[in-house]
């Protein structure tokens, strides 16, 4: 998901340099959700991984 954000980040880039507004700031728009939503994600996996991981054995 952290890969389809810089793409359109890129795509961004790219399109703002050759002028095209709109599609720059769709693709802008678009790398904001996505890398937010990875943000939330990889938040939410840390939390579940540290609350639901096994506890050492103590033998």
């Amino acid at each position: 998901m952290l890969r389809w954000a810089v793409i359109f980040f890129v795509v961004a880039i790219i399109a703002a340099v050759f002028g095209f507004g709109n599609i720059a700031e769709s693709a802008t728009g678009i790398a904001k959700l996505l890398f937010f939503l990875f943000v939330v994600l990889f938040v939410v996996s840390l939390l579940v991984g540290l609350v639901g991981g096994k506890a050492p054995r103590l033998t």
